[in-house]
């Protein structure tokens, strides 16, 4: 599994003109499912989430997890992170999980995340044509790979 992390002060995702979900600070999660990937992946990412330290405390250092903030999550599947773009112009997607596979993990994830932070969290819709507005934080945007 592939994500990219973002710290912002807001984000949405609207499908059709229409606002699924929404957050006021947190983080923004945009999720990849490779073919390979199981449950542990998301034991792992969601425990690595839930604790990575990347809030500012009182003196401005970045010391503080998700949790500690009590910040909110969006998590939005988004098969083109497992894209190889080695040969060619066109990015391969071979290494993303198919469908019938890759959406049981994104529901597996989120109601994980759900658990591990204690409180709902926004998704998107698995497959739609989404846009997604935020504002970043900082800049901070980490890149976790289950597989590195």
């Amino acid at each position: 599994m592939k994500v990219v992390i973002q710290r912002v002060k807001r984000a949405s995702v609207s499908i059709s003109g229409k606002v699924k979900s929404a957050i006021e600070g947190g983080l923004l999660i945009l999720l990849g499912i490779g073919y390979d990937d199981s449950e542990a992946d998301i034991q792992w990412l969601v425990k690595k989430i839930v604790a990575m330290r990347i809030f500012d405390d009182e003196q401005g250092v970045m010391n503080r997890s998700i949790q500690d903030t009590g910040g909110d999550i969006i998590v939005v599947s988004q098969f083109t992170l497992m894209a190889n773009c080695k040969k060619g112009n066109r990015p391969s997607y071979i290494e993303a999980a198919r469908p019938d596979v890759s959406i049981p993990l994104y529901h597996s994830f989120c109601e994980a995340l759900q658990a591990a932070m204690g409180k709902d969290i926004g998704t998107g819709e698995f497959g739609a044509d989404m846009q997604i507005e935020l504002v970043n934080d900082g800049p901070v945007t980490i890149l976790l790979d289950t597989k590195q």
